[in-house]
């Protein structure tokens, strides 16, 4: 009977490791399996006083617990978006280690959320009604939105924002153009493939005469970039601030979104018949 983890990579931020938590919980609940919430890294530094006095659970010190204690079948659900460098190096170089350890160790990795080039319509229709309700609940209208992910050196991790974006604008009215941004880039005509920074497709806005932007988020989970007190309120807080009558409502994260947990269930479930094997039950 394999253990079931959902893994996302980590933060240092006590939310994070929060939410994940309770993302386990309801997944453990709808599925009837067990599932541990295990951070890749950076997680270990939250003080347990922060975590309601219980660590965070970390990817190689949980599977070495569970190795010394005669498990060896785990499945991995990725909370990231795409193949990333922490699946395609971080994980096999963990497991790697561990097996010298401790002998063979089968782990399952389930697809990603967001696997090119066929995407996930479920998170196309969490991305839509996001917007939506964000617009309903400030009373703004649709007509300047823009999706907005982390950034990253790699051109694949920003295919996915734009083949998302696609697979969203085609549900939107037809006078509804969603904009993309990221958070942060590298300086560089090399990393032009990201677009604009946020802060700059803001200013852009105010300084045409825009009156209000909805800023829909692409982050499973709060931390130091996204949510309360981090960087994406700040940079939209600094915006309106220079801006007096630009007003910017920041959507949910889609950790808040009950669909995630159908596209979680649905990819434990493909390991699930594509093995045959009977993971944990609560």
């Amino acid at each position: 009977m394999p253990t079931i983890l959902i893994t996302d990579n980590g933060s240092i931020r006590p939310a994070a490791t929060l939410q994940l938590r309770q993302l386990a919980k309801k997944l453990s609940k709808k599925t009837g399996h067990t599932i541990y919430p295990v951070s890749l890294q950076h997680a270990h530094r939250i003080p347990a006083a922060k975590l309601d006095g219980q660590p965070a659970l970390m990817f190689h010190e949980f599977l070495a617990d569970q190795l010394q204690q005669g498990q060896r079948d785990f499945i991995l659900l990725p909370l990231f978006f795409g193949n990333s460098k922490a699946l395609n190096s971080f994980v096999p170089e963990q497991i790697e280690t561990l097996t010298r350890q401790f002998g063979e160790i089968t782990l399952q990795i389930a697809e990603v959320i967001y696997p090119l080039p066929q995407g996930e319509p479920l998170l196309a229709d969490i991305i839509y009604d996001h917007a939506n309700e964000t617009a309903q609940k400030h009373a703004m209208p649709l007509d300047n939105v823009v999706l907005v992910d982390h950034g990253s050196p790699v051109s694949r991790v920003t295919e996915v924002r734009k083949h998302l974006a696609q697979q969203v604008q085609q549900k939107l009215p037809e006078r509804v153009k969603l904009e993309q941004a990221v958070m942060e880039r590298r300086e560089g005509r090399e990393y032009d493939f990201n677009g604009d920074l946020l802060q700059q497709w803001l200013v852009k806005k105010a300084e045409a005469g825009e009156t209000s932007a909805i800023v829909i988020l692409q982050f499973f989970l709060p931390g130091k970039h996204a949510g309360e007190g981090g960087d994406i309120i700040e940079i939209c807080d600094k915006v309106m601030t220079q801006y007096t009558q630009f007003k910017i409502a920041i959507s949910p994260l889609i950790s808040k979104h009950s669909g995630l947990l159908n596209i979680l269930q649905a990819r434990l479930q493909r390991v699930i018949d594509e093995t045959g094997v009977t993971p944990r039950s609560t």
